[in-house]
């Protein structure tokens, strides 16, 4: 997958959390459980795309 590809992933990514969490009334507690969210589901697909999840589930001790 191209760098630019990634990059720009990460950006849209971003700025969909900045613009729901700017625009978007809710309580602190959700608002932080969403960023979580979103920010562990950004670097699992970024350690499949790097291929650091795959090199781990064929790891044997």
């Amino acid at each position: 997958m191209p760098l630019l590809t990634i990059l720009i992933v990460l950006v849209v990514a971003g700025l969909i959390l900045w613009l729901v969490n700017t625009y978007i009334p809710m309580d602190h507690k959700i608002k932080t459980i969403l960023n979580v969210v979103v920010v562990v589901i950004v670097i699992i697909w970024l350690l499949k795309v790097f291929g650091v999840i795959a090199y781990l589930t064929n790891f044997h001790v």
